[in-house]
């Protein structure tokens, strides 16, 4: 029974939270539903299927985009921490693509306008590989990319 009620209360809580943040304007929760998830792209297997899901964009080599807090050597493939900023203009998005993962795309962040094009997160690596920054901006899609030396897997490996 005080189970149930601990569930009840975190549950009601959760939903005052979005009310509220829905009344400020903070969230619009028609928007949030409408908005479809590119599932397709994070079930990709291969460069030429990741980039068609994302956009099918030609992607252009690029310095103006950059790795920074990234390893050369990551000692645990089960957090492997990646640092990307964009000095295009105009970024879009930014996707982070890890070749021998099982699923290519690893992340894929959408940046409001006016927000500063630079992310960090971790992700999973299987083995070593070449990670890809990806960036599209104006329509076009900018490149570079980095190989990853992973001395413990982090897919099942």
């Amino acid at each position: 029974m005080d189970r149930h009620r601990r569930q009840a209360l975190k549950s009601g809580g959760g939903l005052s939270l979005v009310a509220l943040l829905a009344a400020a304007g903070w969230i619009d929760p028609a928007a949030a539903a409408t908005e479809a998830w590119n599932s397709a792209a994070f079930q990709t297997h291969d460069m030429d299927t990741t980039l068609k899901a994302l956009g099918d964009g030609k992607p252009v080599p690029s310095t103006n985009v950059v790795f920074f807090s990234t390893p050369d050597i990551a000692e645990n493939g089960a957090v492997v921490p990646i640092g990307i900023t964009s000095k295009v203009p105009g970024t879009e998005s930014i996707a982070i693509l890890v070749a021998k993962n099982p699923n290519m795309l690893a992340a894929l962040f959408e940046l409001p306008p006016g927000t500063e094009p630079s992310i960090t997160t971790r992700v999973k690596m299987r083995e070593t590989s070449d990670v890809y920054a990806l960036v599209k901006a104006g329509g076009n899609y900018y490149m570079t990319s980095k190989e990853i030396k992973v001395t413990l897997g982090g897919c099942g490996g």
